[in-house]
């Protein structure tokens, strides 16, 4: 009866962990990803061909925004906003703080950038993130937000990562300039 009722119990414990991760991913897809979105509309007029889009090229920083060393998978170079980063970034506050040598679950995100991975002094790092060899740029820390796991494998940061590349983008800005 115990071990029925532990088990039962796991199982809960999964279903929520997963409806919290499935829910996250959901939020970050931007509005025009879901099907209703993209579904054209059975008694539309055809629409006329639209010009073709310009290449993909490096755009001014948006207001707030900084010049980011990242570039997506299509080459296009990245600009960040600074505030959109900090409410993202109110999620990571769980685990991380930006404060140098103040350590929560995660490491203190202080001096991110350009920092080796597994180094914080006073945390204890899986030995994944350790031996990454990871010295965390821009890029780097732009690639591994989309999916931690993937990147690092054996990482024991939980997180599921952003999808939304500008939400990445946006972090990046933040811890720019409020992790020096």
């Amino acid at each position: 009866m115990r071990t029925t009722k532990s088990l039962m119990g796991a199982i809960a414990l999964l279903a929520v962990v997963a409806a919290c991760s499935q829910s996250e991913q959901k939020a970050e897809a931007p509005p025009a990803a879901t099907e209703e979105a993209a579904a054209p509309a059975a008694e539309a007029p055809p629409a006329e061909a639209a010009p073709a889009a310009p290449a993909a090229t490096a755009a001014a920083p948006p207001a707030g925004g900084i010049a980011l060393d990242v570039k997506d998978a299509a080459g296009a170079t990245l600009t960040g906003s600074v505030e959109a980063g900090a409410r993202i970034f109110r999620q990571c506050q769980t685990c991380h703080v930006t404060t140098a040598g103040v350590n929560k679950v995660g490491p203190s995100l202080h001096g991110i950038i350009g920092r080796t991975a597994g180094t914080v002094p006073g945390f204890r790092y899986s030995n994944a993130n350790k031996n990454s060899g990871i010295v965390w740029t821009e890029q780097e820390l732009y690639s591994y937000l989309e999916n931690p796991r993937a990147k690092i494998p054996g990482t024991i940061m939980a997180f599921v990562g952003l999808r939304d590349s500008q939400q990445r983008a946006d972090v990046i800005a933040y811890l720019k300039e409020n992790t020096k």
